[in-house]
């Protein structure tokens, strides 16, 4: 145990965003602008796969999880950030941060279960592309995202539940713009060593889990293509997975350099995770539309519907 005295806490300091104070409205004006581009972005392609039945399609189905768990994981953390710049408070109520952390959680977890999955689609697209409606029936996809969300939600109870039983000393500042797991242990002037272990364990398993269905099914992807390579081939993959892969690299490249290659409070640390919280679900319903036939098809449609 820590040698600081004990405390109920009834709130927690959010350190923030390492910028100057002159350059707040400046940083507010760009992270408010990010995140109403995330929300009207992937609500956007979340109305399209709804109104065009031709996107009806396993692919899309699972797109549009992601755009909301997207638009989810942004609206847990970004609002509070920004009325923290606007108001100079840096306050946050202990409720407020346990339910801030939870569904933080719930929408990671989330992502990476829908990433995976979305992985296996394509590999069963390009792999086995005579049994892929069969392969994937709409039970199969309805069943995928049930469980991915059943597995997020019990994941993000338990390091919660974890969480709670241990006490805080003094010193309540987060260093960093939300209520981060590690952050938060950091406070805690009780053994840590149960939440660490599950971190490691559990938590750890399922990101390896859905990392090596991704990475199991590009290895399989590439094998069937080098094959018979030809570059006809070679455009009809990229074309289908150019997309996913990208998002993968990106969301997994950030993740990793938030919980593994930074320290605790630096500017690369906090670069990441705006990174992973921000830009990457700002990004995706431009990565997932500029190359994609379908959605452009679909929003030139719904274009026309609106001028007639």
């Amino acid at each position: 145990m820590r040698p600081e005295n004990q405390t109920s806490v009834s709130e927690f300091l959010l350190l923030g965003l390492p910028i100057q104070p002159g350059q707040q409205g400046v940083f507010f004006s760009l992270f408010l602008g990010m995140y109403l581009t995330t929300v009207l972005g992937n609500l956007l392609i979340i109305l399209l796969i709804r109104l065009d039945s031709r996107l009806h399609t396993p692919m899309y189905f699972f797109l549009s999880h992601l755009a909301f768990s997207d638009i989810s994981l942004s609206s847990v953390t970004v609002p509070k950030m920004l009325v923290n710049m606007q108001t100079r408070q840096q306050s946050i109520s202990y409720m407020g941060c346990i339910s801030q952390l939870y569904f933080f959680i719930i929408f990671v977890c989330l992502d990476n279960f829908l990433l995976a999955v979305m992985a296996y689609d394509r590999y069963v697209a390009i792999c086995h592309p005579l049994h892929y409606i069969a392969m994937m029936r709409e039970g199969l996809c309805v069943l995928l995202v049930c469980g991915s969300w059943m597995v997020a939600s019990v994941h993000a109870f338990l390091h919660t539940l974890l969480l709670v039983r241990l006490s805080f000393c003094a010193d309540i500042t987060i260093t960093h713009f939300f209520c981060d797991i590690t952050a938060l242990l950091k406070l805690s002037c009780s053994d840590i060593s149960l939440n660490m272990l599950v971190i490691f364990t559990e938590g750890g398993f399922l990101y390896i889990l859905c990392l090596g269905i991704i990475l199991g099914s590009y290895i399989r992807i590439g094998t069937i293509i080098l094959r018979v390579p030809s570059t006809k081939r070679l455009l009809k993959a990229f074309s289908t997975c150019g997309s996913h892969l990208f998002v993968v690299s990106l969301y997994y490249g950030t993740l990793a350099g938030v919980y593994l290659f930074s320290s605790s409070w630096d500017s690369k640390y906090i670069i990441a995770s705006v990174m992973y919280m921000v830009v990457t679900p700002m990004l995706n319903p431009f990565i997932y539309s500029l190359r994609n036939r379908d959605i452009k098809q679909a929003l030139e449609m719904c274009v026309n519907r609106v001028k007639f």
